[in-house]
């Protein structure tokens, strides 16, 4: 069983994404979704990161936490 928590920088590990903090936080400034959007179908998301995201938030599973605080930080605009 993985009992490892899940960060914000894992979870753009597992999205094949950059992962160090500068990189995300470079990530979350240079894009936005609007309020009506769900996150999984944010257009900059590629069709595995979209069903990966889905998926977990249907399951609410280990890695909805951080997908929310993702979401989150996507609307602070």
């Amino acid at each position: 069983m993985d009992t490892t928590k899940h960060t914000i920088n894992t979870l753009f590990a597992q999205l094949g994404l950059p992962d160090s903090d500068a990189q995300i936080d470079a990530f979350i400034a240079s894009h936005s979704i609007a309020d009506t959007t769900l996150l999984q179908d944010a257009p900059f998301w590629d069709e595995a990161q979209q069903h990966f995201i889905a998926e977990s938030l249907a399951v609410d599973g280990d890695w909805s936490e951080v997908i929310d605080e993702l979401d989150v930080r996507l609307r602070q605009k």
